[in-house]
């Protein structure tokens, strides 16, 4: 059993990492012998609100037979809550600079939730670095403008602007962090309420504790109703030429399922698996059918 084994083994060897002057949290786990590993290194990306140890069942396992990366995206996990600007753009920066720094040869990229939208930047706007990648739960920020009739567009946004001051936005991340509210939030995204556990509710909770993260908050809040926060999914799947996984939960209550089926038309190369009783985060929710289906698309294309 995953959960028996040594904390260390279970989300590899944490490090530091000063990226652009900010303190960033990383870690990794190569396989026994890292000299035949039989597929291409991962970096594995976290969704919003989450770190590293959402990925506690699966490092151990797809590090049998890769290289195994896993980095807290800037604002998020152990990583700096930077007072910055933030966009996927940002994260996607960070993650080249990562692999340029560390491992210089191409690798899959896993993402879940926002974290699978930095996957796509990423493949699309440094594609010397990126051989595959796995989407679980494709957001595309683009669809909330796109649902919002042109006329209703700046009174909308009139109305989240009254919410926007950062008063009443510390105020609510306050109430939010508080761990029966996470709780809460997680049995939302989670079908098996039995993963909802302590120890995810401490994942979840423990980063929104430090120093600066209600500022993050802040700019987060900010930063996602730009237009300028990501790209479309719609626009930038259509012009990849890699292998792409495309995973869904079909209870999914945060990203819409109808969308994966969508997405999956505009690019013969798009692999979809849609997994029935399974909410908005497969890998932890059911590694016990995530990781086979990775490991199976890694087999297929990428042994050495």
């Amino acid at each position: 059993m995953i959960e028996s084994l040594p904390w260390q083994k279970r989300i590899g060897h944490q490090r530091d990492w000063v990226w652009q002057g900010w303190q960033t949290r990383y870690s990794f786990l190569h396989p026994p012998d890292r000299d035949h590993a039989s597929h291409p290194p991962l970096i594995l990306l976290h969704g919003f609100g989450a770190a590293i140890e959402h990925w506690r069942k699966n490092i151990p396992d797809l590090s049998q037979n890769s290289s195994v990366y896993a980095l807290d995206l800037l604002g998020f996990g152990g990583s700096k809550k930077a007072d910055t600007q933030y966009s996927v753009y940002l994260w996607a920066r960070q993650v080249y600079d990562f692999w340029r720094t560390f491992i210089k040869e191409p690798v899959i990229l896993v993402g879940n939730s926002i974290g699978s939208l930095v996957c796509l930047t990423v493949a699309y706007t440094y594609p010397d670095m990126v051989a595959g990648i796995t989407m679980l739960s494709l957001p595309d920020v683009a669809i909330r403008q796109e649902a919002i009739p042109k006329p209703l567009q700046p009174i909308v946004m009139g109305i989240e602007g009254l919410f926007a001051s950062h008063w009443l936005l510390k105020n609510l991340f306050l109430f939010l962090r508080q761990p029966s509210v996470i709780r809460r939030w997680a049995g939302v995204a989670y079908i098996d309420q039995n993963a909802v556990n302590e120890e995810l509710i401490a994942i979840l909770t423990l980063p929104a504790q430090d120093q600066g993260a209600d500022r993050t908050f802040y700019r987060l809040f900010d930063a996602v109703r730009s237009p300028n926060f990501a790209p479309s999914a719609k626009v930038v799947l259509p012009r990849l030429d890699i292998p792409i996984l495309l995973i869904w939960g079909l209870q999914d209550r945060m990203v819409p399922p109808l969308l994966a089926p969508i997405f999956a038309k505009l690019n013969p190369l798009i692999e979809l698996v849609e997994l029935k009783e399974v909410g908005h985060c497969p890998q932890d929710e059911c590694p016990e059918k995530f990781n086979p289906i990775l490991k199976s698309w890694l087999t297929r294309h990428f042994s050495h």
